[in-house]
């Protein structure tokens, strides 16, 4: 006798209507979208005037823009790999593109943010960054990066754990905060403000090194020295 309600949606996941064409492609949009976000505002950071400080003494417009740029290319990072996998539609396009997007939109903001745009006339940097400290972020994105890139070949598991998730967490949130807290100008030793840059970057800088050490032991529990020694 049939269903007077008529036919019930199959339960089945192999018999529902896959996704749609726009759902496909959405994802992989908002990732090239950081892309081209991330070179706005690299961009901007670069053309502002130097040594830094508000040409008036007043808010400096300029950073407040850059702050926005980061936080919506931020808010693509998180948005498009949650849709692709509520969608279930990832593609190596996205597996590949995601992470580059991820790591040029924050290493150019700390490279930008250790360079001259962000330097006095005395020469000093007022974001709190400093150049090795670059170095580091960039040592263990280079590390985790080759890590991974062998044991995925090898078919282990290398993807993100808590710490590297609460890393890139961070980093987008210091980000902007350094640029919103020097949208005032140039804070003065000891102030509120200059407390909250630099504990801020060096909970980031920490968080980046510690969030390595999760793979490195990976690394050694696989063996990977071993294997690709002569």
């Amino acid at each position: 006798m049939p269903d007077p309600a008529g036919p019930r949606p199959s339960t089945d996941p192999s018999e529902r209507p896959g996704p749609a064409r726009w759902q496909v492609h959405l994802p992989n949009a908002l990732t090239m979208l950081r892309v081209a976000l991330t070179a706005v505002f690299v961009a901007m950071l670069a053309l502002r005037p130097r040594p830094f400080g508000a040409p008036d003494g007043g808010i400096d417009t300029a950073m407040l823009l850059s702050c926005a740029v980061f936080v919506l290319a931020a808010v693509t990072d998180a948005l498009d790999g949650y849709l692709a996998r509520r969608w279930r539609v990832v593609s190596r396009f996205g597996r590949i593109m995601d992470p580059f997007a991820d790591k040029v939109l924050v290493l150019g903001a700390f490279i930008m943010l250790a360079g001259p745009a962000f330097m006095t006339h005395e020469g000093a940097i007022v974001s709190g960054v400093a150049p090795w400290m670059v170095v580091v972020i960039l040592a263990r994105e280079l590390l985790v990066t080759s890590i991974r890139a062998i044991l995925e070949g090898e078919g282990l598991d290398c993807s993100a754990g808590w710490a590297g998730k609460a890393k890139m967490i961070l980093q987008a949130i210091v980000v902007p905060l350094i640029l919103l807290l020097l949208a005032w100008g140039i804070p003065a030793k000891g102030s509120l403000r200059m407390w909250a840059i630099d504990l801020g970057v060096w909970a980031t800088v920490a968080a980046t090194v510690l969030s390595g050490i999760p793979y490195v032991t990976r690394a050694i529990g696989a063996g990977i020295a071993r294997k690709i020694s002569p």
